[in-house]
């Protein structure tokens, strides 16, 4: 039996079907307002944005509160502040820069951006600073930072003239821009319709994933400007509802945040040998422009160092952050950590690994299929861990260690989308050489393009050939998000970043999809960006699975990105202390 068409990981059927006559008439409404939408100017898309602000706040908590029922969490214990900054606090943040950035475009043509955040990489790219980009940010998260590089070859005249190249076209018809809205994180459907509305000028339809549609109606509440004059719209349905959707006549482009098997299925074809067939002579059934964001064997590479027993405790934390937020069911989770064989203190990080992981409860397994993924997993194998109780609702966070690095792993291809962690540990001890092995097997052996990780201590680095060995390995490594010493999933949060693939992927081989999301700045011709943080930070991030007070500093932030003041930092920063 082929593979159905699935978004993200699993199917679930929908409570809250939009019948087929409402789908065309929401298409059709669009429609009728795409080339309206597409002649406001950017002064009134600033208005219609900033004006959905408030309701965004007033509806914020209720959101969270649905999430957290939908997830097995209560509003007073910590793991909650998952759905405060992964929700309302970074849907707000991306609205409050879009409209800096539609104000700018107003009064100047462009985004502004200073011109020393511009620089150049070892390699001779062309790179910009975008984060940290209010002043009391550098405050609250000292040392981080998130830079986009761009395409080899573009000058900074180029990137600085192809920026917010939508806004210097005249005549724009616009379109109605399709979005099959991802289950998981719930910020993603919201901040796709921006991409879309903002960015790109057309008008969006939003078709709700079954796994979270309770969040629709919050939506529709918040951006109600935008769906009563037409320019938004929030639909519901399952696999058949997206189909129709997708083949409809007045739908211009499709973006999809799930599988690669609901994009091959939906571009190439509903079984495998036409989607063969069809790649083969490159006839895709899909005629129009498609842009995706579609998951990605996530690698985190550990580099041989010397670590103090402190700091090994806080980079198990960390990773075992990337893996249990949301509980594992993130397309940038840790899902492959690449160590070296040789580096003499890995059974003792192991050691911290697990005690971290062992004291954080498993989530509520609520996203469809993650029991299945699990057994295929684990079936067979020799070295399983089991951390944490097991439960009928549960499972427990698994470690799968030692893989061959020679072998062709099913974990290499198939991203696990569970409470799933492997490791590779390669067998280079220079941590030069050991950077440019990891970088290998990262492109090589791992699918996807979506985002990674590397950790390596100041000492490390600071040894001139491992410097080097560093950069070239953030510039040869083929993912969207490069982050070193910290999670990717900051290059989600930060929105001024671009969130997507890696250009290298094509529609017949999308990996970790196609095109970009978020990118308030703007910009284009965008090859990757990286994303900093110290190794270790004190106090502990808010997003940390092991920050006891991390509810209450998320609702703090949220309410930061509602009405920014340097009067609220003192705030943020006490009760962080108290995590």
């Amino acid at each position: 039996m082929e593979q159905p068409l699935v978004e993200m990981s699993g199917a679930r059927a929908s409570s809250t079907e939009t019948p087929r006559a409402k789908l065309d008439e929401e298409v059709t409404r669009l429609g009728d307002h795409a080339r309206t939408w597409a002649g406001l100017d950017a002064t009134q898309r600033a208005d219609l944005l900033e004006s959905c602000a408030p309701r965004l706040q007033a509806v914020a908590r209720r959101w969270v509160e649905a999430a957290a029922r939908a997830k097995g969490l209560t509003m007073d214990e910590p793991a909650v502040s998952e759905e405060w900054l992964g929700g309302p606090m970074t849907t707000m943040r991306n609205l409050r820069l879009l409209v800096r950035s539609l104000r700018e475009i107003s009064a100047h043509g462009k985004p502004q951006v200073p011109a020393p955040w511009f620089g150049q990489t070892p390699e001779g790219c062309t790179d910009v600073r975008v984060f940290p980009v209010e002043s009391y940010e550098g405050v609250l998260q000292a040392g981080f930072s998130g830079r986009i590089r761009f395409e080899p070859g573009m000058s900074l005249a180029q990137v600085r003239e192809r920026q917010a190249s939508a806004y210097g076209k005249k005549g724009a018809e616009g379109g109605v821009s399709l979005i099959l809205g991802a289950g998981n994180v719930a910020s993603i459907p919201p901040m796709d319709a921006f991409y879309k509305l903002f960015v790109e000028g057309r008008v969006a339809l939003i078709k709700m994933n079954p796994v979270n549609e309770y969040l629709g109606p919050f939506y529709e509440e918040a951006l109600e400007p935008l769906v009563r004059r037409g320019y938004l719209s929030v639909v519901y349905g399952g696999a058949e509802a997206g189909g129709h959707l997708v083949e409809h006549p007045a739908v211009a482009d499709v973006h999809i945040t799930g599988s690669i098997h609901a994009h091959d299925f939906i571009v190439w074809g509903a079984t495998a040998e036409e989607r063969e067939r069809r790649k083969a002579a490159g006839d895709p059934k899909l005629k129009k422009p498609i842009t995706s964001e579609l998951g990605c064997v996530t690698p985190l590479v550990l580099v041989p160092g010397r670590f103090s027993p402190q700091e090994l405790r806080f980079i198990a934390e960390n990773i075992a952050t990337m893996k249990a937020n949301n509980g594992g069911f993130n397309c940038n989770a840790a899902t492959m950590l690449v160590t070296s064989k040789a580096w003499p203190q890995r059974e003792a990080f192991f050691t911290e690994l697990k005690a971290v992981l062992s004291g954080v409860r498993p989530r509520l397994s609520y996203y469809p299929g993650a029991r299945d993924r699990h057994a295929r997993a684990v079936d067979g194998r020799d070295q399983v861990e089991l951390l944490g109780p097991k439960d009928d609702q549960r499972i427990p966070w698994t470690l799968l260690r030692g893989l061959s690095p020679a072998a062709e792993d099913p974990l290499y291809v198939h991203e696990s989308f569970c409470p799933v962690l492997g490791e590779v540990a390669l067998e280079e001890a220079d941590p030069a050489a050991f950077l440019a092995a990891a970088t290998r097997f990262c492109n090589e052996k791992l699918w996807g393009t979506l985002s990674m990780m590397v950790m390596i201590h100041p000492d490390t680095e600071r040894d001139p050939q491992v410097s080097k060995a560093l950069s070239a390995a953030v510039n040869a490594l083929k993912y969207g998000a490069v982050a070193i010493n910290q999670w990717a999933g900051l290059a989600y949060g930060m929105v001024t970043t671009p969130w997507g693939g890696h250009p290298s992927a094509t529609l017949a081989d999308a990996q970790g999809g196609l095109g970009w999301v978020h990118n308030t700045f703007m910009f284009e011709g965008i090859e990757k960006c990286v994303v900093r943080g110290p190794l270790t930070v004190s106090p502990r991030p808010p997003w940390f699975v092991t920050h006891k007070n991390a509810h209450r500093v998320a609702e703090r932030l949220f309410e930061l990105e509602c009405a920014p003041s340097w009067l609220k930092v003192p705030g943020i920063a006490l009760a962080a202390l108290k995590g």
